[in-house]
């Protein structure tokens, strides 16, 4: 028969950590509101650099080989930023993440070729830092998403590329499809293609004319495109992470709720037996002095 103070003090244990995550449920909706509208007034802009990019390279005048970024070659090493939370208590996000990942790498080793990391986030960094062959890791940057520090990441990437360390770069981030759903993404980051503007070309009226040309244009716009992709990656990530901390918090505080019910239950049950078996004693020590 378990004692009595035993479930108290479990029943009160649990209220407590009942009570933390219902704040950190609440702590986390009120992140998501911020990093969502963040998120939705920046998917038109990098829809918009896409625009400008396909435009650009349907001008009839730019070569793919005219720009380092867009070389394309023999691909012996892949890089890949792979994109996770600082912190957990956010339910399976960064596993499948990191799944996603390994998942990745799996593929390529089969065709023979090396995957090196650059992680940004730390849970990312602390899983595949014994396990792979990282290049950077970028951690403490995900709980602010600044452009300053998407750009350092994707310099990186580029630096690596262009200086041939790596010979195509991918990206893998949680994208952000509603508040119950958030999914790992995997995209191409570089060498750039001549698709990477967007689905279908818009018919012009005219020739556009550039001032300056199209392809001074481009030596200046991909890279700042590449910083773009980048930094919605960590945007996506984010709002993706406060959702699914959201989501774990609300079913951990549930969850609280129907253990403070069921050991509850246990401690009138136990009381209630407690209180039968010494009853039945007194009962019996008078039948015992009656009969003396």
């Amino acid at each position: 028969m378990p004692n009595l103070r035993d479930i108290r003090r479990k029943i009160e244990a649990v209220k407590k950590i009942g009570q933390i995550t219902r704040a950190m449920n609440m702590v986390a909706a009120a992140k998501l509101r911020g990093a969502q509208a963040r998120l939705e007034k920046f998917r038109p802009y990098g829809e918009k650099y896409r625009e400008v990019i396909r435009e650009l390279m349907s001008s009839g005048t730019v070569q793919a080989s005219q720009f380092p970024l867009m070389e394309v070659r023999e691909v012996r090493n892949v890089g890949l930023i792979l994109v996770t939370a600082d912190r957990g208590l956010c339910g399976a996000f960064n596993a499948n993440l990191i799944k996603e990942a390994e998942k990745f790498v799996e593929e390529r080793s089969r065709e023979g070729q090396q995957v090196k990391f650059i992680c940004v986030g730390r849970k990312g960094a602390q899983y595949f830092q014994k396990r792979a062959e990282v290049l950077e890791a970028y951690t403490d940057v995900m709980g602010r998403v600044l452009m300053q520090d998407a750009r350092t990441i994707a310099r990186r990437a580029m630096r690596a590329f262009l200086d041939g360390e790596i010979d195509e770069v991918y990206l893998i981030y949680g994208y952000f499809v509603n508040v119950v759903r958030q999914i790992p993404k995997r995209e191409k980051l570089l060498p750039l293609s001549m698709e990477e503007g967007g689905a279908e070309e818009k018919p012009f009226e005219g020739a556009p004319i550039y001032e300056p040309s199209p392809e001074e244009l481009l030596d200046q716009i991909l890279p700042m495109y590449v910083n773009t992709r980048v930094f919605a990656a960590m945007l996506e990530t984010a709002v993706s992470e406060q959702a699914a901390r959201m989501t774990a918090m609300d079913n951990a505080t549930r969850a609280c709720g129907d253990m403070v019910r069921d050991l509850t239950l246990l401690f009138n049950k136990t009381r209630q037996a407690s209180i039968t078996k010494e009853l039945m004693d007194i009962v019996g020590g008078a039948e015992a002095l009656k009969k003396a």
